[in-house]
Protein backbone atom coordinates (compact mmCIF):
# COMPACT_ATOMS: atom_id res chain seq x y z
CA UNK A 1 0.00 0.00 0.00
CA UNK A 2 2.33 2.43 0.95
CA UNK A 3 4.54 1.65 -2.29
CA UNK A 4 1.28 2.39 -4.40
CA UNK A 5 0.98 5.66 -2.65
CA UNK A 6 4.63 7.17 -3.18
CA UNK A 7 3.90 5.82 -6.79
CA UNK A 8 0.56 7.95 -7.26
CA UNK A 9 2.29 11.21 -5.27
CA UNK A 10 5.41 10.67 -7.81
CA UNK A 11 2.72 10.11 -10.77
CA UNK A 12 0.57 13.12 -10.29
CA UNK A 13 3.72 15.52 -9.59
CA UNK A 14 5.50 14.42 -12.82
CA UNK A 15 1.77 15.64 -14.20
CA UNK A 16 -0.15 12.49 -14.09
CA UNK A 17 -2.01 11.41 -17.66
CA UNK A 18 -1.25 15.11 -18.69
CA UNK A 19 2.91 14.40 -18.33
CA UNK A 20 3.91 14.81 -21.54
CA UNK A 21 1.71 17.48 -22.50
CA UNK A 22 2.93 19.00 -19.51
CA UNK A 23 6.14 18.78 -20.69
CA UNK A 24 5.89 19.69 -24.16
CA UNK A 25 4.20 23.26 -22.69
CA UNK A 26 6.90 23.85 -20.68
CA UNK A 27 9.89 22.96 -23.31
CA UNK A 28 11.26 25.63 -25.23
CA UNK A 29 9.71 26.04 -28.53
CA UNK A 30 13.15 25.22 -31.04
CA UNK A 31 11.77 28.42 -33.03
CA UNK A 32 11.79 30.90 -30.81
CA UNK A 33 12.11 34.24 -32.07
CA UNK A 34 14.89 36.48 -30.54
CA UNK A 35 13.47 39.38 -28.69
CA UNK A 36 14.43 42.08 -30.85
CA UNK A 37 11.61 40.36 -32.90
CA UNK A 38 9.03 41.57 -30.83
CA UNK A 39 10.47 44.74 -30.55
CA UNK A 40 10.75 45.42 -34.09
CA UNK A 41 7.14 43.85 -34.22
CA UNK A 42 6.00 46.33 -32.12
CA UNK A 43 7.47 49.17 -33.05
CA UNK A 44 5.69 48.33 -36.20
CA UNK A 45 2.44 48.03 -34.66
CA UNK A 46 2.97 51.48 -33.41
CA UNK A 47 4.16 53.14 -36.39
CA UNK A 48 0.99 51.72 -38.29
CA UNK A 49 -1.21 52.53 -35.67
CA UNK A 50 0.25 55.90 -35.25
CA UNK A 51 0.10 56.23 -39.20
CA UNK A 52 -3.73 55.55 -39.29
CA UNK A 53 -5.01 57.73 -37.08
CA UNK A 54 -2.77 60.81 -37.15
CA UNK A 55 -4.72 63.43 -40.39
CA UNK A 56 -7.35 61.22 -39.82
CA UNK A 57 -11.19 61.91 -39.33
CA UNK A 58 -13.23 59.09 -37.48
CA UNK A 59 -16.88 59.62 -38.80
CA UNK A 60 -19.93 57.85 -37.98
CA UNK A 61 -22.39 57.22 -35.62
CA UNK A 62 -23.28 57.03 -31.69
CA UNK A 63 -26.64 54.81 -29.96
CA UNK A 64 -28.22 55.32 -26.79
CA UNK A 65 -29.24 52.49 -25.23
CA UNK A 66 -32.39 53.92 -23.67
CA UNK A 67 -35.84 52.55 -24.32
CA UNK A 68 -37.00 55.80 -25.44
CA UNK A 69 -33.73 56.20 -28.04
CA UNK A 70 -32.89 53.65 -30.55
CA UNK A 71 -32.26 56.06 -33.35
CA UNK A 72 -28.60 57.00 -34.32
CA UNK A 73 -26.60 60.09 -33.75
CA UNK A 74 -23.73 61.88 -35.92
CA UNK A 75 -20.33 61.92 -34.19
CA UNK A 76 -17.20 62.70 -35.49
CA UNK A 77 -13.47 62.93 -34.01
CA UNK A 78 -10.87 64.55 -36.15
CA UNK A 79 -7.37 63.50 -35.05
CA UNK A 80 -4.72 66.12 -35.80
CA UNK A 81 -1.80 63.91 -34.32
CA UNK A 82 -1.09 60.85 -31.77
CA UNK A 83 2.24 60.05 -30.09
CA UNK A 84 2.99 57.36 -28.06
CA UNK A 85 4.18 58.83 -24.52
CA UNK A 86 7.27 57.68 -22.45
CA UNK A 87 4.90 56.12 -19.87
CA UNK A 88 2.88 52.62 -19.48
CA UNK A 89 0.45 52.07 -22.66
CA UNK A 90 -0.49 56.06 -23.10
CA UNK A 91 -0.83 57.98 -25.95
CA UNK A 92 -1.09 61.57 -26.65
CA UNK A 93 -3.96 62.38 -28.97
CA UNK A 94 -4.62 65.80 -30.24
CA UNK A 95 -8.20 65.79 -31.12
CA UNK A 96 -11.09 67.97 -32.62
CA UNK A 97 -14.51 66.14 -30.92
CA UNK A 98 -17.72 67.11 -32.85
CA UNK A 99 -20.05 65.19 -30.08
CA UNK A 100 -23.76 66.34 -28.88
CA UNK A 101 -23.60 69.67 -30.74
CA UNK A 102 -20.25 70.50 -29.20
CA UNK A 103 -17.49 71.20 -30.73
CA UNK A 104 -13.97 71.41 -28.83
CA UNK A 105 -10.61 70.46 -29.62
CA UNK A 106 -7.87 69.21 -27.14
CA UNK A 107 -5.30 66.89 -25.91
CA UNK A 108 -5.89 64.03 -24.59
CA UNK A 109 -4.10 61.45 -22.50
CA UNK A 110 -5.26 57.83 -24.12
CA UNK A 111 -4.50 54.54 -22.82
CA UNK A 112 -4.43 52.15 -25.54
CA UNK A 113 -4.35 48.48 -25.30
CA UNK A 114 -3.47 45.40 -27.55
CA UNK A 115 -5.86 42.63 -28.53
CA UNK A 116 -2.78 40.80 -30.57
CA UNK A 117 -2.19 43.11 -33.55
CA UNK A 118 -5.77 45.15 -32.50
CA UNK A 119 -5.67 48.37 -31.30
CA UNK A 120 -7.97 49.32 -27.97
CA UNK A 121 -8.40 53.01 -27.04
CA UNK A 122 -9.88 52.67 -23.67
CA UNK A 123 -10.89 55.54 -21.48
CA UNK A 124 -11.90 55.14 -17.77
CA UNK A 125 -13.44 57.82 -16.39
CA UNK A 126 -11.35 60.30 -18.03
CA UNK A 127 -13.08 63.99 -18.03
CA UNK A 128 -13.28 66.18 -21.38
CA UNK A 129 -13.36 69.72 -20.76
CA UNK A 130 -16.26 70.59 -21.88
CA UNK A 131 -18.08 67.45 -22.78
CA UNK A 132 -18.14 65.74 -19.40
CA UNK A 133 -16.98 62.40 -17.89
CA UNK A 134 -16.65 59.46 -20.55
CA UNK A 135 -16.03 55.74 -20.05
CA UNK A 136 -15.44 54.04 -23.73
CA UNK A 137 -13.92 51.60 -25.45
CA UNK A 138 -13.07 51.61 -29.05
CA UNK A 139 -11.19 49.22 -31.26
CA UNK A 140 -9.57 50.36 -34.82
CA UNK A 141 -9.97 47.83 -37.52
CA UNK A 142 -8.46 49.07 -40.33
CA UNK A 143 -10.47 51.71 -41.81
CA UNK A 144 -13.22 51.20 -39.56
CA UNK A 145 -13.90 51.65 -35.60
CA UNK A 146 -16.13 50.25 -32.99
CA UNK A 147 -17.33 50.28 -29.70
CA UNK A 148 -18.49 51.59 -26.47
CA UNK A 149 -18.91 54.36 -24.78
CA UNK A 150 -20.72 55.84 -21.20
CA UNK A 151 -21.59 59.64 -19.57
CA UNK A 152 -23.14 59.64 -16.66
CA UNK A 153 -25.89 57.41 -16.38
CA UNK A 154 -25.86 57.40 -20.30
CA UNK A 155 -24.34 54.68 -22.84
CA UNK A 156 -24.39 53.29 -25.95
CA UNK A 157 -22.88 52.03 -28.85
CA UNK A 158 -20.38 54.14 -31.27
CA UNK A 159 -19.17 52.85 -35.02
CA UNK A 160 -17.80 54.77 -38.31
CA UNK A 161 -15.22 54.40 -40.72
CA UNK A 162 -11.87 56.06 -40.26
CA UNK A 163 -10.97 58.59 -43.47
CA UNK A 164 -7.35 59.73 -43.85
CA UNK A 165 -6.66 63.13 -44.83
CA UNK A 166 -5.45 62.47 -48.12
CA UNK A 167 -9.48 61.36 -49.08
CA UNK A 168 -10.69 64.59 -47.07
CA UNK A 169 -8.80 66.92 -48.96
CA UNK A 170 -10.22 65.83 -52.50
Amino acid sequence: MKKTLVFAIVWFVAGGPWGGLVAAAAAEPEDVQPEDASLDEQAERFAKFQETLSGATLDGQYTMLRDDDTSQHPEKYTIQSIRKLPEGDFWLFQARIQYGGKDVTVPLPLEVKWAGDTPVITLSRLNIPGLGTFSSRVVIDGDKYAGTWSHDQVGGHLFGTIQRKELNDE
